[in-house]
């Protein structure tokens, strides 16, 4: 299974951060796999951020629920993360992963910088 991160790297205050995973050689409708976004801001550690089920049931940090959403394409076999009204707190190197407590296959990360 790979997964592979695409987005922009550099997005505004206020604007939202808007990311894609694509998953090959797996489908994201399998049972019963869970597939996360991961974010480690510079010097610190690893943020769980939310997944998308199997079955397209979400489930957030509670810390950022009420800007994130995650959807997914199953035609494309892909899933997203949208985060809104970012500040420069919400710099960091996004993942996509599959698993939740227990991940056992990442992408390679991409860099998101929130700076006007």
């Amino acid at each position: 299974v790979q997964l592979q991160e695409s987005g922009p790297g550099l997005v505004k205050p206020s604007q939202t951060l808007s990311l894609t995973c694509t998953v090959s050689g797996g489908s994201i409708t399998t049972n019963y796999y869970v597939w996360s976004w991961i974010r480690q801001p510079p010097g610190k550690g690893l943020e769980w951020i939310g997944y998308i089920t199997y079955s397209g049931s979400t489930y957030y940090n509670p810390s950022l629920k009420s800007r994130t959403s995650i959807s997914r394409d199953t035609s494309n076999n892909q899933f997203s993360l949208q985060l809104s009204s970012v500040t420069p707190q919400d710099t960091a190197v996004y993942y996509c992963v599959r698993g939740a407590v227990v991940a056992d296959y990442w992408g390679q990360g991409t860099q998101v910088t929130v700076s006007s």
